[in-house]
């Protein structure tokens, strides 16, 4: 089909009826079984809300996501902002392996935790505390290891709210870095990334030895596109904005379709053979 999206990263068009989709969405569909799955949460999975307290997981995101894990045979990890314990809380009865804080913890498909020590961090955050009381429309999130800020009902803010925080960081001598994002700063350890987490996932089971798939809408994504890039893998930007991935979707309901697409061409190839 010759405006059918080229083939790159190791995806596959399947014929007639799923290569429409492909077609449609300029992303061809995954070999389920054969893919290490790793899908940011806000914005890429559920549609971001106006305070992150607000984030609802749907039954049918919470099905989709069960059957996507038993396609791969467990490979699939979440790789968020948040904290492990508020994914954890969000994904009842899912227990999966997720990257939490940017990566600043993680818990691999084993159980095992690895966490970031957080040095210095109380320190900021009692300045930006201080600093953000004093300012109506800001959210202030303290996830022990990240900070974020959240100025989605006060934008006029956005300028000095990010030259303040980078200010702060300034003073840690390079042990933290400024995260941007969608109305949000957030600081985190230097070093540790979406990206830097999905490598690590890719070095256990049973993600080791599989094409690895990103799917993400935001600046903090960036990362993780380059690390599965740089695997032979494949990069997913969900809806506008710059970015290096090669294929995009354009918002959380093409993200669910493409998915169930993917499982269901497994399903097709199973049972044929």
């Amino acid at each position: 089909m010759s405006d059918a999206a080229p083939r790159r990263g190791g995806l596959r068009q399947s014929e007639d009826d799923r290569a429409g989709h492909a077609v449609r969405t300029g992303v061809p569909l995954v070999r389920a079984a054969r893919a290490a799955w790793f899908l940011d949460f806000d914005g890429t999975l559920v549609e971001l809300a106006e305070t992150p307290d607000h984030v609802r997981v749907e039954a049918e995101v919470l099905d989709m996501v069960r059957e996507l894990e038993r396609a791969s045979r467990g490979a699939v990890a979440l790789i968020s902002g948040r904290r492990i314990e508020d994914v954890d809380r969000l994904f009842v009865p899912l227990h999966l392996p997720v990257a939490g804080q940017h990566g600043a913890e993680r818990r691999g498909a084993s159980g095992r935790l690895h966490k970031y020590p957080a040095r210095g961090i109380g320190t900021m955050h009692g300045i930006l505390r201080a600093w953000v009381e004093r300012r109506p429309g800001l959210l202030l999130e303290n996830k022990g290891s990240t900070m974020a800020v959240h100025y989605r009902r006060a934008p006029e803010l956005a300028e000095k709210l990010g030259a303040f925080m980078q200010e702060l960081v300034g003073r840690t001598h390079g042990r933290y870095c400024l995260q941007g994002g969608k109305m949000v700063f957030e600081i985190r350890p230097s070093g540790m990334d979406k990206g830097s987490a999905v490598l690590e996932f890719m070095q256990e089971p049973p993600f080791v030895g599989r094409m690895p798939v990103f799917v993400g809408d935001d600046i903090s994504d960036e990362s993780a596109f380059a690390a599965v890039l740089s695997l032979g893998g494949t990069a997913v930007k969900v809806g506008d904005g710059d970015s290096i991935a090669p294929w995009r979707l354009q918002g959380v309901a093409d993200v669910h379709t493409w998915i169930r697409c993917s499982i269901a061409a497994r399903s097709s190839e199973e049972e044929a053979g």
